[in-house]
């Protein structure tokens, strides 16, 4: 059985002078148990919207959305989710240990069961020592880390993250991709929605990006990251042989022991084939390639995969 699935998923908006705005345009969308997948956009892009019908608090102008094999509009599939919003606001005159308590309890869960999850999920998310102050006190990132552990405590099989690292300092945002990385492990499927590619490239599966509402690109990171590789630095160790002919390659770099050069892809396999041929030493060999980033901006500006 999938974790989620989305098929021709629209959403349409009315906005001034009873204009009509296409937020979300026939998205299908499969997601596996197991996996954590990016939703990569820009803002305005339509990735909180689709989260918000998947979690059945818009409803949608047409299509479907289903998780673990239930109508998303069914309150009984939200059992199976930990979700976070993207802008998190608790009552805050709780403090987080009550707040914790409350979600938990709104899942029925057993009381020494409760208690235990609590204690985990917020010393895991670095709360413990505040956890009796009232929320209003806290920072933005402390309340970004209540938005986690709440949606942790349950440990349901599906968790859908709306921004999840947003307000967070570097160590909070450490701490959240190791989160997602466990769960992973675990086997329980992670759906999180973020502009920013870093996030995506060191803890997703797969990613798909969204522009204007529809969906542009949807592939492995892995693949995304192997198809943008343009070439190699090759660090040689001096002396370099005389006789080695670099058919109009330079070195972008010498020093007392390396001289480095960069080699484009359609040449790599005669250069180094030289450079056996001559007994060169090889120092190191660096891929150079297209990073997430680049690879998200050219869909954002073209509004499709180049």
């Amino acid at each position: 059985m999938n974790a989620i699935e989305i098929t021709g998923l629209c959403k349409q908006f009315t906005g001034k002078r009873m204009t009509k705005v296409d937020a979300l345009k026939g998205l299908d969308l499969t997601i596996e148990a197991g996996e954590v997948f990016g939703f990569l956009g820009p803002n305005g892009a339509g990735k909180s919207t689709t989260i918000k019908l998947v979690m059945g608090l818009l409803r949608p102008t047409s299509g479907t959305a289903s998780i673990m094999g239930m109508d998303a509009g069914q309150a009984e599939s939200r059992r199976h989710v930990g979700y976070l919003p993207e802008n998190p606001a608790f009552y805050d005159y709780l403090s987080a240990e009550e707040y914790i308590a409350f979600v938990g309890s709104q899942f029925k869960m057993e009381t020494s069961l409760l208690a235990q999850r609590s204690e985990e999920v917020l010393k895991r998310l670095d709360l413990w020592e505040a956890r009796k102050r009232p929320m209003r006190g806290y920072s933005k990132g402390m309340v970004q880390r209540v938005g986690v552990a709440q949606a942790l405590v349950h440990d349901p099989e599906v968790y859908i993250l709306d921004e999840p690292m947003s307000g967070l300092d570097p160590i909070g945002r450490a701490l959240v991709k190791d989160i997602i990385l466990d769960l992973k492990q675990r086997g329980k499927c992670v759906f999180f929605s973020t502009h920013i590619t870093d996030d995506v490239e060191k803890v997703c599966d797969r990613v798909g990006v969204i522009v204007k509402g529809s969906l542009v690109a949807l592939d492995r990171v892995e693949n995304i990251l192997r198809s943008g590789v343009e070439g190699y630095v090759i660090h040689l160790q001096l002396p370099v042989t005389a006789s080695l002919s670099f058919a109009g390659i330079e070195a972008l770099r010498r020093t007392n022991l390396v001289a480095e050069f960069y080699v484009p892809c359609n040449a790599f396999n005669a250069f180094m084939g030289e450079v056996n041929r001559t007994g060169t030493d090889v120092v190191l060999v660096e891929t150079k390639r297209r990073d997430l980033e680049d690879f998200f901006l050219s869909l954002v500006r073209t509004g499709k995969e180049s």
